[in-house]
């Protein structure tokens, strides 16, 4: 489900309770409203309200702790990126083939985007991302050193080929994270259940219903920010591609 359609049904979710808690107050008998039972309805929500604010927070937090770290994965699989390529150059021009199917690899990466649906799909004659970077490391396996020297750079590269490996594994078996839903879906409720008894105690007059919808929508605006921030790769609020772009750059130079 997109961060959009989410943060929509939460807003109107919220909308809908608070109408039917005006509808409510319409019918309800005038004692079930008096200040006695508004102050026990005040009391009993607040809990609510206190477990309501616990849970966003928890959540606006999770969210931020997973761009955060996407971001740092990005940086780090763009600085790997580019110290395989030096060491390649560093190696030889026999070298020179990996590194086109180096550079082939970043920018089909940056076509297709920073996702685990697009990463490993094939496109034509393109490859699946892990096919690519296993080509690159046949090619350094296949090399002959010639010395010491060339020896190790071929061992570093091998083994900086293989964290750029490990970053794309790790992406794809962390693709399907994101909100968990069950915990998402219990603070809808308790939201609901919030609008709905601010509806029932707010009297029917337009700036009563104008700051209720514009509450509404707030509250629907951070939820939809933490979906979209929980799905870093994708949305509106995603990880720049400025790294892999800037590492693009200065691939295959001598």
């Amino acid at each position: 489900m997109s961060s959009l359609l989410l943060g929509g049904l939460v807003f109107i979710f919220l909308s809908a309770a608070t109408s039917l808690g005006m509808m409510a107050r319409g019918r309800l008998p005038d004692h079930h409203l008096s200040s006695d039972s508004k102050d026990v309805i005040r009391l009993a929500t607040a809990v609510v309200g206190t477990l309501s604010a616990l849970a966003l927070g928890l959540l606006i937090a999770s969210a931020k702790s997973t761009y955060d770290n996407a971001e740092v994965e990005m940086r780090t699989a763009a600085a790997r990126v580019l110290l395989l390529d030096r060491v390649m150059a560093q190696y030889g021009p026999e070298t020179g083939d990996a590194r086109r199917l180096l550079r082939q690899l970043i920018e089909r990466r940056l076509s297709r985007g920073w996702t685990a649906e697009t990463t490993d799909e094939a496109s034509g004659k393109a490859l699946g991302e892990y096919q690519d970077i296993e080509a690159v490391q046949g090619d350094l396996r296949s090399l002959s050193p010639k010395d010491a020297v060339q020896h190790f750079l071929q061992t570093r590269a091998l083994d900086v080929s293989g964290m750029v490996a490990e970053t794309h594994w790790l992406l794809v078996e962390s693709g399907s994270e994101g909100l968990p839903w069950a915990f998402l879906a219990v603070l809808v409720c308790w939201l609901s259940l919030l609008f709905a008894t601010f509806g029932l105690q707010a009297p029917p007059n337009p700036t009563v219903m104008s700051i209720l919808f514009v509450c509404a929508l707030s509250v629907a605006g951070a939820v939809f920010l933490v979906s979209d921030m929980a799905n870093p790769y994708v949305g509106l609020v995603r990880v720049s591609d400025a790294p892999l772009e800037s590492a693009l750059e200065r691939l295959g130079k001598p």
